[in-house]
């Protein structure tokens, strides 16, 4: 099944390898105390908002990478 940038960020985070690949773009996705606020959301929409530019920028190839992983 894999993941999505279309799945929340707290569902992510608890995937291993889908906060490798977000936090290559994104230091501190699974250790920044401020991501808390955002866990609820997707990461196409935290990718929206202006200082997540870099995962704006690479969010296809980020929806590529999540999507094969295999659950």
């Amino acid at each position: 099944m894999g993941y999505s940038i279309d799945d929340k960020c707290k569902k992510l985070a608890k995937c291993p390898e889908a906060a490798a690949i977000i936090t290559e773009y994104s230091p501190g996705f699974t250790t920044d105390p401020q991501m808390k606020m955002v866990m609820g959301l997707t990461l196409r929409k935290l990718a929206s908002f202006p200082q997540a530019k870099d995962l704006a920028d690479n969010l296809d190839a980020i929806d590529e990478r999540l999507r094969a992983i295999e659950d």
